[in-house]
């Protein structure tokens, strides 16, 4: 390997004698720079991190010593100086630079220890613009991107967590630093760089409103490195994107092994969907490959959980669940007659993770909250060549929202199961169908290339945990049934009608809205339009 510009091979080995350290996360700090005076390198640093090793007791010069040049404007203006800058993207085996470097009194760093104003806290922690802008880096990133270009010559460290190999890689080579991990710094640094910027521009989209802006940029922080993804031949990696959204990523496991990429898909879905139901009822979700196999509110946990499981037993097998409320021990010990894979709630009490304790394998996470169905986001589904970009589908329709476009209104009964059918079908794959009785889903048809199609396997589903259940009838009988977006045809509700639904919510807008209507008014059954689908690919 060469430097290009110039052609001069790169060291391996560099030794490390002149340190710059300017953090906004002093985590390890101290101890790190303690370590380095150990090894005879030199300190120079700036505003709170000077004062910080100092307070220490550790000899440090100032920045302002490299520069010539006091810090200005509140501290704005300190290292974006030739000082710093030219001891940093020199070229050390070059004549020309290292003559620069003697006429201009221009001192060489070696090891640069950056890490950046916490730009994405202070947006989590909903502080005004104008402190959110004051929060955005400039210097910081400068250096960074510095060292990690010039790594020919100059380690770049943006992380505490590699302190400590930085260190074992100066005791183990004499001072010096390998160009193998002067590599791998400097590729974590841009990536660090890119993802702060990503966060800078994704704010200020959000901010102004801006829904398509010309140039989108999404970065992440690594939570976890998957045994492989969707499939043993794929690899797979987890992220953090920095929003502070309770779910998955933000959620604390407790007990059970690495979560895989699948466990993770389905367990966000579980989440989400139980998060649309407030807590003053309990509710529970149960989900399988991405798609609910069962749903149900009760007036307690253990209720809402065996309602949503008798919707599907089969399916419900090796599942994800998902709760609104504080796990509790009657729930857990029912939920422990069944393998689970994976468990999300709030919280749990401590009876109930005793009672989960003995189940190794199974995953329990806790939220500390639900996520709030009206927020907005953005989703990301990438495609050849490109990304397609959208916002969350933070929409709801209340009962009180729905149009009656039949002859017969729905009763209270039915208007309730439909306002719980349709939230349901919102998480559901498309071509989504959903029956539900009483608070519960009865019977789920998702992803179908036909809506008839789903209707029907929805009912099928129903009769089969009929047999089960050891009932006379399925509980589709009564049912009200919810459609994530309109009837194309009279066909799909036919089939609903056929299996036992008395009422109908949907998004209506079908050229042929009115046979359907007709096709219900003929069969005495109640429809509501809410005029806001759900497609979910």
């Amino acid at each position: 390997m060469a430097v290009v510009s110039k052609n001069h091979p790169v060291p391996d080995l560099v030794p490390v004698r002149r340190a710059l350290l300017s953090v906004s996360d002093k985590t390890g700090l101290v101890e790190f720079a303690r370590d380095l005076v150990a090894l005879g390198v030199e300190l120079v640093s700036t505003g709170g991190t000077r004062a910080a090793l100092e307070a220490a007791g550790l000899v440090v010069r100032d920045v302002s010593d490299l520069t010539g040049f006091p810090e200005i404007m509140d501290g704005r203006v300190k290292t974006l100086h030739p000082g710093v800058h030219g001891g940093l993207l020199s070229i050390r085996a070059d004549e020309e630079h290292r003559s620069a470097m003697q006429a201009h009194k221009i001192a060489e760093i070696d090891l640069a220890v950056v890490n950046l104003y916490p730009f994405e806290q202070t947006v989590a922690g909903g502080a005004d613009s104008a402190t959110i802008v004051e929060n955005i880096d400039i210097g910081g990133p400068a250096m960074i991107r510095a060292s990690a270009k010039n790594h020919a010559y100059v380690t770049a460290v943006t992380d505490p967590g590699d302190y400590g190999r930085v260190l074992e890689a100066l005791r183990s080579n004499d001072g010096s630093v390998p160009l193998a991990l002067r590599r791998e710094l400097a590729a974590l640094a841009f990536a660090r760089t890119a993802a702060y910027d990503a966060a800078v521009s994704g704010w200020f989209a959000t901010e102004l409103a801006l829904e398509a802006p010309r140039h989108r940029a999404f970065g992440g922080r690594l939570l976890d490195v998957m045994r492989y993804g969707e499939n043993p031949h794929q690899a797979a990696a987890f992220y953090s994107n920095g929003e502070q959204r309770p779910g998955v990523a933000t959620a604390t496991l407790l007990q059970g092994k690495q979560l895989s990429y699948n466990n993770i898909n389905d367990t966000d879905a579980a989440f989400e969907l139980v998060s649309e139901f407030d807590r003053d009822r309990a509710a529970c979700a149960i989900i399988k490959h991405a798609n609910p196999c069962g749903v149900a509110v009760g007036d307690s946990l253990v209720e809402a959980y065996r309602r949503a499981l008798e919707c599907d037993q089969t399916s419900a097998f090796g599942g994800i669940i998902a709760l609104n409320r504080t796990l509790d021990a009657e729930t857990a010990t029912e939920i422990v007659k069944l393998f689970t894979e994976v468990i999300i709630a709030p919280d749990a009490s401590e009876e109930a993770k005793d009672i989960l304790s003995a189940k190794k394998n199974l995953r329990l996470m806790v939220t500390g909250e639900l996520a709030d169905p009206r927020q907005p986001g953005l989703t990301v589904k990438t495609v050849a060549g490109g990304l397609l970009v959208q916002g969350r589908d933070n929409g709801i329709v209340l009962p009180e929202d729905f149009k009656v476009v039949t002859r017969r209104a729905p009763d209270a009964r039915e208007l309730a199961d439909l306002g719980f059918a349709f939230r349901v079908a919102k998480h559901v794959k498309s071509n989504a169908i959903v029956y539900a009785l009483n608070g519960a889903t009865v019977g789920i048809g998702a992803g179908q290339m036909s809506r008839v199609d789903s209707a029907r396997i929805a009912a099928r589903k129903a009769v089969d945990a009929a047999e089960v259940l050891g009932l006379e009838a399925p509980l589709t009988k009564g049912s009200v049934v919810a459609s994530d977006a309109f009837f194309p045809f009279a066909d799909g509700l036919l089939s609903a009608i056929e299996a036992g639904a008395t009422a109908v919510v949907q998004p209506g807008g079908s050229m042929r809205d009115q046979d359907v209507i007709d096709a219900a008014d003929e069969a005495g059954i109640a429809m509501v339009f809410t005029g806001m689908r759900h497609f979910r690919h």
